[in-house]
């Protein structure tokens, strides 16, 4: 059997909105199928883990993902589970302006030569990201604000806190400070 071949992709894009806004959507993986044709669905089974369907008609498939580092503003990279493990990415997010945003998508796949596995891969090219970068800019854009956000961070695969709890107070009912 021949040795696996790694393909990567780097793109990037600007949009036209501030960077928090762009980042808290990208955090919305069920929102993709909206706005990315080869995404068929995405499930959020926590913070960090989900389950993509993903492909174009019966060539399909599913995968699950754990998003690895996550920091608000900044950068989500995840890594495929299972069959999947060969597959690694990162979105990279960059303030130009005050309503202006770089995107940076980068993957990377090392293809395993299986038969099954060539019969339902879909090629990482650059003309793909380029073509889904730009159904997501129309999309942030054509809207102009976040249909949610998440903006906890993790750290090597665990969640952190999204803040410190406040002290509480021994004595009930009255307040801290």
């Amino acid at each position: 059997m021949p040795a696996a071949a790694a393909q990567s992709v780097e793109e990037a894009i600007e949009v036209a909105v501030p960077v928090h806004t762009a980042y808290n959507q990208w955090t919305q993986f069920k929102t993709f199928p909206r706005f990315m044709r080869w995404v068929r669905g995405v499930e959020q089974l926590r913070p960090n883990l989900t389950r993509w369907e993903i492909g174009s008609g019966w060539a399909t498939r599913t995968y699950m993902a754990e998003v690895v580092e996550q920091r608000p503003d900044e950068l989500i990279a995840w890594q495929g589970l299972g069959r999947w493990t060969g597959h690694r990415g990162e979105v990279a997010f960059r303030a130009l302006a005050p309503n202006r945003t770089e995107i940076v998508v980068r993957l990377r796949s090392v293809a395993r030569p299986t038969r099954r596995h060539l019969l339902h891969r879909t090629p990482l090219t650059p003309r793909l990201f380029r073509s889904e970068l730009g159904r997501f800019k129309q999309f942030i854009e054509g809207v102009g604000q976040e249909s949610g956000a998440w903006r906890g961070v993790i750290r090597k695969g665990q969640v952190w806190p999204q803040e410190e709890k406040p002290p509480r107070s021994r004595v009930a009912g009255w307040p801290v400070g």
